[in-house]
């Protein structure tokens, strides 16, 4: 929390009532322009804490119009009702007079960005551009003059167009962005700079224009609205210009890149009528009005959103104060407002959980007010340092914000209120004190007997004397930190520590060396004082002797920790062994680590607060379950205050933040998102997490850790709900020393227990000794020790809070002894059930229950996503609708178990009306909201009539009956449609024709049966057999109609009934002698087939027999199947007789039987009689049997049935004889190549010769495959000669053929010689052929090239003995009669001829010889030709050639 300072401005005795004021942008300097009617008007310039500069006093007998600093420089224009424009500078308070040029009242100043132009107006329209050096000095006459004839009323300059950013393109150029390094060099354009400001700007006068002027000072109209303009607003983000007009008329523009503007939005602000209207304008399109109304109005243009901000009268506002003036500050975000009663309101901008920033009415805080008395009118924020300027009419006040100076020492706390009063709690007496101070309280330090104050300027101390506080000494000094150890004071100045008396006497100097730097952080702990230097040095000195003495030499922490760039904070122990440091980095943002400097071993370590994991040292033995379920709350942090144990050496706590908050806010106490860590630091086991939890709401800050308490200061007018109250049963004493009267101020400081030591505040330092040990312990995880250090504990106390512990640590283990050392049976005895449990989170989460915690436990059974215990957990707990909850979004499994246990509570608590809602839910509402209801009984019957619920309306008529109110039962047994309760109350009532129709119409079985037995027992017997008909009770129907006689009733009855009824309905008629076909067929239909035979055979049934053996199978018996066989045979049908004895397994005789009377056998059949069960048959007889089906097969020429039948007998051979026989050539060579026996591929192939294999090239191949399958070369070299021949006679293709006969040969030559000498006899012979049509082929190919050879040859060849039929004569005299027509010797062609026609008389020559030959002969030796019949040379179809050998 902040408190602001504020000083009043020390103006001089001749000042007059202040009238403007403005802060210099960078420098904290104000500028206050005064006014009074009669002497005119005069300037002041005042510095931070309201020092009055007397080298910068303006005065004229004029007024002062307008006051504009210079951007950078400190240099203020002023302009004056006259038309005088001055530049006065700071501190010289040189004044510099523009050349005189505005004749009238100076209405605007503006500075461009940086300063280098400054525009000037005045109230007739003059308009003047002037140029300003970088040291803010004027450079000759005015650039330009513009003359725009109305009074100039505002002026903006439009921020500089962005250029190319440098860095990035850098960056780019660096990575290898070609593009990008282009830029840079020679060979690209220029790189194109955005300009350093921009001024192009704005100008708007009092009839509604707005002009543009370019940067070249050229000006244009730029846009016009109604009334004079109050307000230019420029919206960088969207290049928006805004305009507000005196009515408070808001319009926005869109600018064009030509300069035009286009308006888009146009509204009305409301305001009150008749008031001045302050208006600011913020970086997030946020606009602010206040307009002398008790709230203030907020626009978010970016948004479309509007809210108002109003005051609360519980933080000290007065109702009915009104908000005259608005300042906002971009930097804290902090919105402050004027009041009409004196006090400065301010709205915070809050950051969420998470760091989220938005501009709604939810995330602005308002703070407690400041009072400066007065009504405050005009409000400014400015400088670097964030101070606020207000002006309550009669003066100035300048406030300037101070963090809340705040100690805790040796069981004192002191917390600031306001600028000069302090609350002081010494927590040993419960004593609370207030202290009034004189000056301005910048710091605070305390000690058991006393509290020291001071303001930069002068330290006062006072001593604590029970309930009194008496000042023991003030004196002046500058110095900024004080530390407090005894009674000596601690101060610094450049270079040394100052150790002083309560006076302010120095004792003892405390000097540092130049490297060493300035001491600017003190703190004291026990007996030892750690200072931090301006240079990053820190020392510790011990101060428990007389002098102080240095603990160790002087640490310069720079050489340790990287990006080092200011000492923010330093603690020590209270051994001195360990010194806590929080540093800022080079770029000021603060480390998101908090270092630590072991003394003895001059060794610097971290704990990381990003990462959630210390630097060295052991985090926890082997990375346990705690420390990684912990490591989350700890990453993404900044640690931003740090303290040590008061008394225990090894115990440190921090405040963390997340990062996001840390690096946006300017003050982590507005952060509602805080942690504090509390570590045990060691040297032998370095950093170890000993908790970390969220800060209560209530809390403000942490001052300090003394165990077993941390202590915060609070929030004013909040409390921590979980604090154990610090106060005494004496009421507090509050005590104001300067003024000594008494008031009543808020305890401003809270205690709250260390996890381990709930339930033990108030032990004795043994015990508490002992459970700091036992924690360490724990959290290194040494358990003997942890055993050790409290086994002689006896207190139950201790023993529950660490049973409490090991919830947090989740050791079981420890918690079960602990749980021993209580005598608490019930929680070991569920924590025992509990260890069936698979996850140990619902384990410790039952352990947690037992002991109350029930936070903890909830969230374990979260972590673990155990919902079904959660849920269960919930509604133990009565926490229904997060159990609810919990059923609906992640345990729908329980859902209606959840809602029925709610309706059960809810029942209890005598909610009835909600119960029954969730009765329904639950689905339980039919049984438990009548039984709820049962005592209401018009609630009841309301909510009957309501549901319409067929089971709530039977139970409502059943309760109807028992109050003997029949006829509302019977209605409400309708609506229910419980026939069965219709019917047996209208018997009851005698309304039997009414059950009767109820009983038709519906068919319910069990009103029918009811109706049945009423029937039966008034002797009814037909309408009794009727509905048991329709009740399907049919044993009872048929048992009436036996017992009456009703024969012909009887057989429906049973035909519909089962089994049991048949039979004995057969029976029946079976006794009785008559009806002996429905006897039969009874027996029949219930499946006692021999009975029915028998019957059937006994009572020569014959159309009943014909219906019993359709139903007979082989399942039957035999011998009945054999009789009835014989029966259909004697009767002639044949068919019914083959099945029947094949169904008896009579496989021969059905035979016999097909073949002698000529019954086709079918392949289903043929199935049933192929027997493959050997226990039927024996496998010769089995196969026997195959083949005599196959045999009668074959007769029936169903060749392809007794192929298979002949292959299941395993007679091969056979099969194949069939399936030639059926000439089904696929199947032929498909059952060769399967069966792969020598004799079978002969047969097929042979079979194949039979086929026109010279057309079909395939079964050539397979004739020829199979040949070589079966090895018979002599029947290939057979195969082979005959397709020689084929292609001698019918193509003439002699080189063919060779190659035929030559395969011939080569099959031949690999026969066995069985036939004595017979194959060298045919070789011989087709060796002679292939020779002699070798030499035939051999002449005709020979022709082309030596004709007459060709002829020798072919004549020599006539000449063989044996030339024919190797070679046929009539294609050698053929070759000869060509030649000699070609060479055109026709008479020894004729010759040739006609020896031919000689050789071979009954031949027809045109097969030798050519048609053109013969023609060439006719014509030229005028001799006829025969012309009968000849072949055609010429074949229709192509010739298929084919490759006859063999591989």
């Amino acid at each position: 929390m902040a408190v602001y300072f504020d000083h009043r401005i020390e103006a001089p005795e001749s000042s007059n009532v202040p009238s403007k004021l403005t802060w210099h942008p960078a420098l904290p300097v104000l500028a206050v322009a005064s006014s009074s009617p009669t002497t005119g008007g005069n300037v002041d310039l005042y510095l931070q804490q309201g020092e009055y500069v007397d080298s910068c006093h303006l005065e004229r007998p004029l007024q002062t119009t307008v006051l504009r600093w210079h951007p950078t420089k400190p240099v203020l224009a002023l302009g004056w009702e006259n038309g005088e424009v001055v530049l006065l500078t700071h501190p010289s308070g040189d004044q510099t007079v523009l050349p005189s040029t505005h004749t009238a009242c100076i209405t605007l100043l503006e500075w461009s960005s940086s300063g280098s132009r400054l525009v000037t107006g005045d109230q007739t329209g003059s308009l003047a551009v002037w140029k300003v050096d970088a040291r803010g000095r004027l450079q000759g006459n005015h650039l330009v003059k513009h003359e725009y004839n109305k009074p100039l009323t505002c002026c903006i300059f439009r921020p500089a167009s962005p250029g190319d950013d440098v860095a990035k393109l850098a960056r780019a150029s660096v990575s290898g962005d070609e593009s990008a390094l282009d830029m840079f060099s020679w060979k690209g354009a220029p790189l194109k700079m955005g300009p350093q400001e921009g001024l192009a700007f704005y100008v708007s006068t009092a009839d509604g224009k707005v002009h543009s002027v370019d940067e070249h000072c050229k000006t244009s109209m730029l846009l016009s609205v109604e009334g004079a303009i109050k307000k230019l607003l420029f919206l960088d983000k969207r290049e928006v210009l805004a305009v507000i007009t005196e009515t408070l008329m808001l319009s926005q523009y869109t600018l064009g890149p030509e300069g035009g503007a286009q308006e888009f939005m146009k509204v009305k602000l409301s305001s009150k009528t008749g008031q001045n209207v302050d208006i600011v304008w913020t970086e997030n399109c946020l606009l602010i009005t206040a307009t002398g109304e008790q709230v203030i109005r907020l626009w978010d243009l970016d948004g479309d959103d509007n809210y108002v901000l109003s005051l609360n009268e519980t933080l000290g506002f007065e109702r009915g104060e009104m908000i005259n003036c608005v300042a906002y500050c971009a930097a804290k975000e902090i919105l402050a407002a004027g009041t009409s009663q004196g006090r400065i309101a301010m709205w915070k901008m809050v950051v969420q959980l998470g760091g989220i920033r938005g501009d709604t009415k939810a995330q602005w805080k308002l703070q407690t007010p400041t009072e400066i008395e007065g009504n405050v009118v005009q409000l400014q924020w400015g400088s670097s340092l964030n101070l606020l300027a207000a002006n309550n009419s009669n003066t100035v006040r300048i406030l300037c914000e101070h963090v809340m100076s705040a100690h805790f020492s040796q069981q004192v706390a002191a917390v600031q209120l306001t600028p000069t009063q302090l609350s002081i709690t010494m927590f040993t007496t419960g004593v609370y004190l207030a202290l009034q101070s004189e000056m301005h309280i910048k710091g605070v330090c305390v000690t058991k007997d006393s509290v020291t104050v001071w303001s930069g300027k002068q330290v006062t101390m006072y001593e604590l004397s029970g309930t009194v506080l008496r000042n023991t000494g003030s004196f002046p000094c500058d110095s900024h930190v004080v530390a407090v150890h005894d009674e000596n004071l601690y101060t610094v100045e450049p270079n040394r520590v100052q150790i002083r008396t309560p006076q302010g006497t120095v004792k003892q100097l405390l000097t540092f060396s130049k490297a060493e730097g300035n001491p600017v952080l003190l703190s004291v702990c026990q007996s030892y004082l750690v200072v931090g230097t301006d240079t990053a040095h820190i020392r510790v000195f011990d101060l428990s002797r007389r002098d102080a003495k240095a603990h160790c030499s002087a640490k310069n922490l720079a050489d340790q920790i990287a990006n080092l760039g200011a000492v923010k904070s330093v603690k020590c122990n209270a051994n001195g062994s360990q010194v806590s440091i929080l540093i800022s980095q080079v770029n000021g943002r603060p480390d998101h680590k908090v270092y630590f400097y072991d003394v003895e071993m001059d060794t610097v370590t971290h704990f990381d607060f990003f990462v959630g994991r210390p630097s060295s040292g052991i985090s926890q033995p082997e990375e346990s379950e705690r420390q990684q379920f912990q490591g989350t709350e700890l990453s993404g942090r900044c640690p931003v205050s740090h303290f040590w144990d008061e008394s225990e050496p090894r115990l440190f706590v921090c405040e963390t933040v997340p990062i996001s908050s840390e690096s946006s806010s300017t003050n982590f106490y507005d952060t509602t998102d805080v942690s504090v860590v509390t570590l045990f630091c060691t040297q032998e086991h370095g950093l170890l997490l000993q908790d970390c939890y969220p800060k209560p709401s209530g809390l403000q800050a942490l001052l300090a850790l003394d165990v077993p308490y941390y202590y915060f200061s609070c929030k004013p007018g909040e409390r921590d709900p979980s604090e154990i109250s610090a106060t005494t049963s004496a009421p507090p004493q509050q005590t104001l020393p300067s003024s000594g009267s008494a008031s009543q101020f808020p305890h401003m400081v809270s205690r709250r227990a260390l996890r381990d030591f709930v339930g033990l505040e108030n032990c004795e330092k043994a015990t508490r000794d002992a459970m700091l040990n036992f924690s360490f312990y724990l959290t290194i995880g040494d358990m003997d020790e942890a055993f050790k250090s409290i086994k002689l504990i006896k207190s139950k106390a201790v023993w529950e809070n660490m049973a409490r512990m090991c919830v947090k640590t989740r050791r079981l283990d420890v918690a079960r002894v602990c749980l021993g050392n209580m005598g608490n049976a019930r929680a070991a005895k569920a924590l025992k059930e509990a260890e069936t449990e698979p996850e140990p989170e619902a384990q410790v989460a039952m352990l947690a229950i037992q002991l109350g915690m029930l936070e903890d436990a909830e969230k374990l059974y979260k972590g673990c996503q155990r919902y079904d215990l959660l849920n269960y957990f919930y509604q133990a707990s009565g926490q229904w609708q997060q159990a609810l909850e919990t059923a609906e979004n992640h345990d729908r499994i329980h859902l209606r178990t959840t809602y029925y246990n709610y309706a059960k509570y809810l029942e209890s608590m005598g909610d009835k009306t909600l119960a029954l809602a969730y009765y329904e839910k639950s689905d339980t509402h039919r049984v438990e909201v009548p039984r709820m209801l049962q005592d209401d009984t018009p609630s009841l019957e309301i909510y009957v009539n309501k549901m319409k619920d067929k089971n709530i309306y039977k139970w409502w008529a059943q309760y109807l009956e028992s109050q003997s109110d029949m006829d509302s039962a019977l209605r409400f047994y309708e609506c229910a449609q419980d026939y069965l309760s219709l019917v047996r109350v209208h018997c009851y009532m005698g309304n039997i024709q009414k059950a009767s129709e109820i009983a038709n119409d519906t068919g319910d079985r069990a009103a029918s049966y009811h109706l049945a037995r009423h029937y039966e027992g008034h002797d009814d017997i037909k309408q009794a057999v009727h509905f048991y008909t329709r009740a399907q009770a049919y044993n009872n129907a048929i048992r009436l109609c036996k017992e009456n006689s009703l024969d012909d009733q009887l057989m429906n009855l049973a035909l519909l009934s089962n089994a049991e009824d048949m039979m004995e309905a057969a029976c029946y008629y079976e006794e009785k002698g008559t009806h002996m076909d429905r006897a039969v067929a009874l027996y029949h239909k219930a499946g006692y087939v021999s009975k029915a035979l028998e019957l059937a055979f006994a009572t020569q049934q014959f159309s009943a027999l014909q219906l019993i053996a359709e139903d007979l199978n082989e399942y039957s018996d035999p011998a009945l199947l054999a009789r009835c066989s014989d029966f259909f045979i004697t009767h002639s049908q044949y068919e019914k007789a083959v099945e029947l004895l094949v169904a008896a397994k009579k496989h021969h005789e059905a035979l016999e039987l097909c073949v002698n009377q000529s019954l086709t056998i079918t392949d289903e059949l043929v199935e049933r009689m192929a027997v493959t069960d050997s226990k039927d048959l024996s496998e010769d007889a089995r196969k026997e049997l195959l083949e005599r089906i196959a045999d009668c097969c074959m007769r029936q020429g169903n060749y392809h049935l007794a192929t298979k039948k002949y292959t299941q007998a395993g007679n091969k051979l056979k099969a194949m004889r069939a399936l030639l026989k059926s000439g089904d050539t696929e199947k032929i060579v498909f059952f060769a190549n399967v069966c792969r026996q020598k004799d079978l591929f002969i047969m097929a192939a042979n079979y194949l010769q039979s086929l026109d294999w010279r057309k079909h090239p395939e079964i050539l191949k397979t004739i020829i495959g199979f040949y070589t399958k079966g090895r018979a070369p002599e029947l290939l070299a057979g195969f082979y000669e005959a397709c020689a021949q084929v292609e001698i006679d019918d193509y003439q293709n002699y080189e063919k053929a060779l190659d035929a006969l030559t395969e011939a040969f080569k099959c031949l030559s690999k026969a066995k010689d069985s036939s004595s000498g017979q194959q060298e006899v045919r070789l011989a012979d087709l060796q002679h052929r292939v020779t002699l049509i070798k030499k035939f082929v051999n002449a005709r190919q020979l022709y082309t090239e030596d004709a007459g050879e060709a002829v020798r040859l072919c004549e020599s060849l006539l000449e063989e003995p044996e030339l024919d039929p190797a070679v046929r004569i009539g294609d050698a005299f053929g070759f000869l009669v060509e030649h000699h027509c070609q060479q055109g010797n026709y008479q020894v062609a004729y010759r040739k001829l006609e020896e031919l026609q000689k050789l071979l008389p009954s031949q027809n020559i045109k097969y030798y010889v050519s048609q053109a030959s013969l023609e060439a002969l006719q014509r030229e030796m005028g001799v006829p030709m025969d012309r009968g019949d000849s072949r055609h040379s010429v074949k229709e179809e192509d010739e298929v050639e084919e490759d006859l050998t063999v591989s």
